[in-house]
């Protein structure tokens, strides 16, 4: 039983009372009173086990973007429901207005509808639904929690995606789509056109320029169905946060970016999250459906505080890949973790493959740098100077082992790292 305000506006009604009359037999008279007309009330209630919940809700949403949890509650009993709803979810999905009122007669029915703002990746599981059943004085009612299950999707925002028309402009000059002809070497032949001023004397072919008594050139493009492996480091150093998010989550943005790019490009994407196992993984997913299970398998994937196994990644990289292919590795630049791990394994996977590592920079230690007030100040601008330095040294130690190094602001590793996809395409080095 569960007791309203007027319940206790209607015991302060015996104050009176009590005060007229002092003696333990007026308030215990009163008393009884109160407690009989809550129990009458009570009983008088619709009982809430009587009512059937059902749950409607949407399989999955982005992050950032609402998303709707619809409750149909149909009175089974025979009595007038008269009470309040509240239907229950996590902190992280920021539910609106999760209590409502409702009158719902016998047999009939009606439905409610909690409004969720999520702000966290990963799946949003709704607790119970709980009614509560007021009787028709108002003064005391019947209260239950029924399960009713509902999972949320919460997948990444990909904000990113607003630097992918750009990026896919340039991927149709590139391929001989836009008015704009890029040629080079280590591309595929596309077609022959007649030789104008500027073009490179060394397209010229001559053979087709005998048949034709005209000068012609041949036109390239970037080839085509090259494979393409994200590996995404979720090991201790992917949990760092970095402006307020996990470093993961640039990581995430900037994997995502990479993947619609190259299978618009027509190359064969993969994911492999990984730390000393396999967290998520996509393969043999193309076309239109790639981005949906890129997003699906990075939902869920969190931060691991264990070291990451680079030997362990090698193993991966070599079960997977038989031929060269571009090997994207999704991790930090910092000094101790690279030395420790990928430096001695980095000449394995640049052996046979063409591999970029992306990490994300930290913008606070800039202004730690440059922040010299005092002498605790001076102290830390030392310290961001010298793991400036190392993070650059280590840096060049992979460029020597044949590792292209992206190191980016948060905002700007998802750019810059399909720009190098694009640099690296346009060269033939992929």
């Amino acid at each position: 039983m569960t007791l309203t305000w007027r319940a206790v506006v209607l015991a302060a009604v015996g104050v009176p009372l009590v005060l007229l009359l002092p003696s333990t037999g007026t308030v215990l008279v009163w008393a009884l009173v109160c407690v009989a007309l809550c129990v009458l009330d009570a009983s008088l209630a619709a009982s809430p086990r009587q009512v059937a919940v059902q749950r409607d809700l949407p399989p999955s949403v982005r992050l950032t973007e609402p998303a709707t949890s619809t409750l149909t509650l149909t009175n089974v009993g025979n009595r007038r429901l008269r009470g309040l709803v509240r239907d229950a979810w996590p902190p992280s999905a920021s539910a609106e207005r999760d209590r409502h009122t409702v009158a719902v007669a016998a047999g009939d029915g009606a439905r409610v509808r909690t409004v969720l703002h999520p702000t966290r990746r990963g799946d949003a599981v709704a607790d119970r639904v709980t009614i509560r059943s007021a009787g028709p004085l108002g003064l005391a009612g019947r209260q239950a929690s029924l399960t009713v299950p509902g999972r949320l999707r919460v997948l990444p925002e990909f904000a990113s995606r607003r630097h992918l028309p750009s990026r896919l402009a340039r991927l149709r000059e590139m391929d001989g789509r836009a008015a704009v002809q890029v040629r080079g070497p280590g591309t595929e032949f596309d077609s022959l056109r007649e030789y104008v001023i500027g073009d490179d004397v060394r397209a010229i072919d001559w053979r087709a320029s005998a048949r034709r008594a005209d000068v012609v050139v041949r036109t390239w493009r970037p080839e085509r169905d090259r494979r393409v492996l994200i590996v995404l480091d979720t090991g201790r150093t992917s949990a760092v946060r970095v402006e307020d998010a996990p470093r993961l989550d640039a990581s995430i943005e900037a994997a995502l970016l990479l993947g619609a790019l190259a299978t618009h490009a027509g190359d064969r994407v993969e994911l492999l999250a990984f730390d000393r196992r396999v967290r998520a993984r996509v393969a043999g997913t193309a076309g239109p459906r790639l981005m949906p299970a890129l997003a699906d398998a990075l939902a869920t994937t969190s931060s691991q505080l264990v070291e990451t196994d680079w030997p362990g990644v090698v193993t991966q990289v070599r079960e997977r890949l038989s031929q060269r292919a571009l090997v994207v590795l999704l991790t930090a630049l910092d000094a101790s973790a690279v030395e420790r791990g990928l430096l001695g394994v980095a000449q394995q996977l640049t052996s046979r493959h063409q591999v970029v590592l992306a990490s994300v920079a930290d913008p606070e230690t800039d202004a730690i740098r440059t922040a010299r007030t005092d002498a605790r100040a001076v102290f830390d601008a030392a310290a961001a100077e010298r793991a400036d330095l190392e993070r650059s040294a280590v840096a060049v130690r992979l460029r020597r082992r044949g590792v292209e190094v992206v190191d980016a602001l948060p905002e700007d590793l998802a750019p810059r790292l399909a720009d190098t996809y694009l640099a690296l395409k346009a060269a033939g080095r992929l």
